[in-house]
């Protein structure tokens, strides 16, 4: 079962269960859709996995498997991602 992180590691940013800007990667790293489209570029920084929608758990089940309350948060912010232009 998906942890459901509740912010962005990015820049802190609240994503509740329901929320439609959550990415996540294999490892379930969160972010928000704002740091992995800009400054990610749809890469995780922790394992350089590909950032996708986090799937929305629904409501009616949160009662008996709630969302995580573990904050994931890098005081120092998340690096840009490089893109290797060798080619």
């Amino acid at each position: 079962m998906l942890a459901t992180r509740p912010r962005c590691e990015c820049c802190d940013r609240d994503l509740p269960p329901d929320a439609t800007n959550a990415r996540i990667c294999s490892f379930e790293c969160t972010f928000c859709a704002a740091c992995a489209d800009t400054r990610l570029q749809g890469r995780c920084p922790n394992c350089g996995g590909e950032l996708v929608a986090r799937p929305r758990r629904p409501w009616q089940t949160l009662a008996n498997n709630p969302a995580s309350t573990t904050r994931i948060f890098r005081a120092e912010g998340c690096p840009p991602t490089v893109t290797d232009h060798s080619g």
